[in-house]
């Protein structure tokens, strides 16, 4: 509670100082601050860059990653064998071997998993850095563009519509300034500002009608001042660091947790089972419990996180080279589950490059009066200069010549998103003044009262609205863009200029632009769609322009639904128009943000791509908020993606990327954990009716060693191009359901070897079956069955990998890549050749003969056959594989 009361009286301080106090406290002029004196404050007030909690210290990130459900069974298993195998064993009997193979995989794993880890966050913040926010600073006077984090306390910032604010600022001047501080109070509407000096305190810091505060950002107008927090001293920085923000898991995160408890579930059923079973059959009730264990090691995926870390800092770095960055690295589950794409028009469906076609008057003539008035309305406009301006200017530039254009500015009224038009005032050298304001049609012949026919200024009569109206149709028609130009001579006015001043205009003409559709734009929608990903256009602009781009780029459209009429729904209402329409024009922000909510509700993954600040609010309320690297400040911070060109062909790479990592990660998760539970069925099946335990405990974590490391080559291998043709998203449940169907079938073909080995391979090598053979023949008999279920067991395993990665016959219709065939490969030569090597007898393994070879192949190719045959099944019950 003090500490609120302190903040409130510092920011009172501040709002209660004139501009010269708050140039005296910072050591700065009008000039700015020079390049000494920012060194200087940066040491005193800190940098501005905000500690979201404490970093995650080095230590904690290993224990993290050491101390996994699934690794901690490896190290209770190894307590255990150390107790037993050497603390108590005799003298002649202490042996480290099986100790040393259970922390060697627990290493491994945790390793890899911290290396990866590590490796991610240095990814995402190599990532981040591509896309900067920036800010206009006064330094060594003259305004120029630097990094937020660069700003000290002492900087006078200018803002404009669409800048976030950078730092807690006292400002200085402001014109008609909205900010939203949705940010830090929750409020949706926007609250004006001003740069008059407060006097006492108001009930809550925000309430300052003078301070502007970091995480905010400007809706519409202008706006100077200086920076007097940065970083955690900010309002924002207090918010951070006193509340525990835990972020909202993905569906990703979820799917990866609901996996996890899926397999401890099964693992807490079967170990318990296996040890009773084998204590009872057996005898050995200690080497029964080391066996239950090592069944529960069996069946856990200890590489997982490892995998899945590798699979998206892979997947991310990838979509990086195809120009997409990701800047939330669990944000490309999301990207690759996009079912629908809402986007707006300007510059994604066309080239956002606009050209000033015609400048006409009022009666359809090409007229210079009318090019030079909205030249000097765009050119002395101090907010957000948009591609309408652009391209005004450069035309001027081009026609007229600009240089002999002397005027002097007086003031001007900013744009926003509500009354769609802005204005200028200027005086010429001879002091004659003028307001001259453009914008949408319908709001300047709203202000409009007369009208200059032929340079003559009449009444504006309804017919001649009409006219007007039907010449803007014609041009909407042919694709073009249409704003008003008005003006009024001398306008007299009592202090500042503003909003009501804007009537009683004169409407001199009009402008249209061309803004031409990308070639690239009608190959892009064909290929979107392929991809299972409809696409809904989302635009303020007005119908008939719409309908025109539409046309050209091939999106088929009936009805076109206007925010007028969205307006008067109610969010059901919504929701079936979202789904049965494609298209929506005339929208406000809040609009797009309805119909963005209304689709996600509908059951819809839903990525909204957009870059103006009319698009933040359905960014932020999308499952992916997708920007550009050009867009203004507030949508590139909304956003999880930033694409590096606005182009949906970009997007459409990105989409196949996430689709592709996402598709690795469910190979190694459904094909391990099927795998690892049919091999443990086999064991339990094996307990029950072999006179010995049918693998020791050391030989199926060596056996696990071996297929985790051939598993680490999955996040380089491909996905088959109908994968991809999907959209993608995380059903826990259909592992169990995949376990089910695949688990049993390699359990066949464990049992069939169990058979061949005890009654005819073991016997014919030894000579004589079981039961009827001495103490050490045994031994051999027990050393050659172990050796040739583990190499058998090797091969189905890694070969199934290959089996189950794709929906096609494995190595006939789809291929892997060169690296995991390479590496699985090595991973089967290593187990086959394990059993002739010193090594491998220490793990109690004895040579196979050739016949098992033989019998060895005919097993796998049934197995493949088999397993071809129930993918079959599978994907005929429930419609895909992975």
């Amino acid at each position: 509670m003090e500490k609120k009361k302190e903040t409130r009286k510092v920011y009172a301080g501040f709002a209660s100082k004139n501009k010269q106090q708050l140039f005296d406290l910072f050591h700065t002029t009008q000039k700015g601050l020079s390049t000494e004196q920012v060194e200087s404050l940066r040491e005193t007030y800190g940098n501005n860059s905000i500690s979201y909690g404490k970093k995650t210290p080095f230590i904690v990130e290993a224990i993290k990653a050491f101390i996994t459900p699934f690794t901690l069974v490896l190290i209770a298993l190894g307590i255990i064998s150390y107790i037993t195998e050497y603390v108590l064993a005799a003298p002649a009997d202490k042996d480290l071997f099986g100790v040393i193979i259970i922390f060697a995989m627990v290493l491994v794993s945790g390793t890899m998993t911290l290396i990866q880890s590590v490796r991610s966050n240095q990814a995402a913040e190599k990532l981040k850095s591509l896309v900067k926010v920036t800010a206009a600073v006064k330094r060594d006077g003259g305004y120029k563009e630097i990094p937020m984090e660069e700003i000290v306390c002492g900087d006078q910032v200018r803002l404009s519509a669409g800048d976030m604010i950078p730092a807690d600022m006292r400002l200085l001047s402001a014109k008609d300034l909205f900010i939203s501080q949705a940010a830090l109070t929750g409020e949706s509407y926007p609250v004006e500002k001003h740069a008059t000096v407060c006097s006492g305190r108001t009930q809550s810091e925000t309430s300052y009608e003078n301070i502007a505060f970091m995480g905010s950002n400007v809706i519409s107008g202008s706006a100077e001042g200086i920076i007097i927090s940065v970083g955690n001293d900010t309002m924002f920085g207090h918010v951070a660091q006193n509340l525990s923000q835990k972020p909202v898991k993905t569906s990703f995160e979820l799917g990866i947790q609901k996996t996890s408890m899926l397999l401890i579930k099964f693992m807490a059923l079967m170990a318990p089972t296996v040890i009773v079973i084998n204590g009872f059959t057996k005898g050995d009730w200690l080497e029964a419990f080391l066996f239950g264990l090592s069944v529960a090691v069996g069946l856990t995926p200890e590489m997982l996180p490892m995998i899945v870390t590798t699979n998206l800092v892979k997947g991310a770095s990838a979509m990086a080279k195809k120009g997409t960055v990701i800047k939330n690295l669990n944000a490309i589950q999301n990207f690759g589950a996009i079912d629908v794409l809402c986007t707006d028009k300007t510059g994604t469906l066309t080239q956002d490059k606009i050209i000033l076609e015609y400048h006409m008057d009022c009666e359809g003539n090409e007229n210079e009066r009318v090019l030079r008035h909205a030249y000097l309305n765009s050119y002395y406009q101090t907010g957000l200069k948009n591609l309408l301006d652009v391209a005004i200017i450069d035309e001027a530039v081009e026609s007229l010549d600009t240089e002999q254009i002397r005027y002097q500015k007086v003031d001007e009224i900013p744009f926003d998103f509500e009354r769609r038009r802005m204005s200028v005032v200027v005086a010429d050298p001879a002091g004659k003044t003028q307001m001259i304001t453009k914008g949408a049609i319908e709001e300047m012949l709203s202000i409009s009262s007369y009208i200059d026919l032929g340079g003559e200024v009449k009444p504006l009569t309804t017919e001649q609205r009409e006219t007007v109206l039907a010449k803007v149709r014609d041009l909407n028609e042919d694709g073009l863009r249409v704003i008003g130009v008005a003006q009024k001579t001398n306008p007299s006015v009592v202090g500042e200029f503003s909003v009501k001043d804007e009537s009683e205009m004169v409407l001199i003409g009009y402008l249209a632009f061309l803004d031409p559709p990308k070639e690239t734009t009608k190959q892009a929608l064909k290929a979107l769609k392929d991809h299972g990903v409809a696409v809904k256009v989302l635009t303020g602009d007005n119908e008939l322009v719409t309908r025109s781009v539409c046309r050209q780029v091939g999106l088929q459209i009936n009805e076109l639904i206007t925010g007028e009429k969205i307006a008067e729904m109610s969010d059901k209402q919504l929701g079936k128009v979202a789904e049965a329409h494609d298209v929506f024009v005339k929208l406000n922000p809040q609009q797009k943000a309805r119909l963005t909510t209304a689709l996600r509700n509908n059951g819809h993954t839903v990525g909204f791509l957009g870059d103006g600040i009319n698009d933040a609010p359905a960014m932020k309320v999308a499952d992916i908020g997708i920007s550009v690297d050009t867009a203004v400040d507030i949508a590139k911070e909304s956003a999880d993606v930033i694409l590096l060109e606005k182009d949906l062909m970009i997007l459409e790479k990105g989409l196949l990327s996430g689709r592709e990592t996402f598709g690795n990660i469910m190979k190694y998760i459904k094909a391990t954990a099927s795998s690892n539970f049919g091999n443990m069925f086999s064991v339990l099946v094996a307990s029950t009716f072999l006179p010995f335990l049918p693998m020791l405990p050391l030989q199926i974590l060596f056996l696990n060693l071996i297929y985790d490391v051939s598993c680490i080559s999955l996040p380089w291998d491909r996905m088959d191009k109908e994968y991809l043709h999907e959209p993608k998203k995380w059903e826990a449940s259909s592992i169990g359901k995949f376990m089910v169907y695949f688990g049993p079938t390699s359990s066949i073909f464990d049992i069939t070897t169990y058979l061949l080995m005890y009654f005819v391979i073991c016997p014919a090598v030894v000579g004589g079956s079981y039961h009827t053979l001495t103490g050490s023949q045994q031994v051999l008999f027990i050393a050659l069955f172990h050796a040739g279920w583990f190499v058998e067991s090797l091969w189905t395993q890694t070969l199934v990998l290959h089996a189950l990665r794709t929906p096609k016959v494995p190595f006939l219709q789809s291929n892997a890549t060169f690296i995991m065939f390479s590496i699985t490969t090595l991973g089967i030569l290593v187990g086959s050749v394990l059993p002739f090597t010193n090594f491998g007898q220490g793990l109690g393994l004895l040579p196979l003969p050739a016949n098992y070879w033989i019998w060895l192949i005919v097993t796998v190719i049934a197995y493949l056959g088999l397993v071809t045959f129930i993918k079959k099944i599978y994907i005929n019950k429930f419609g895909e594989l992975l």
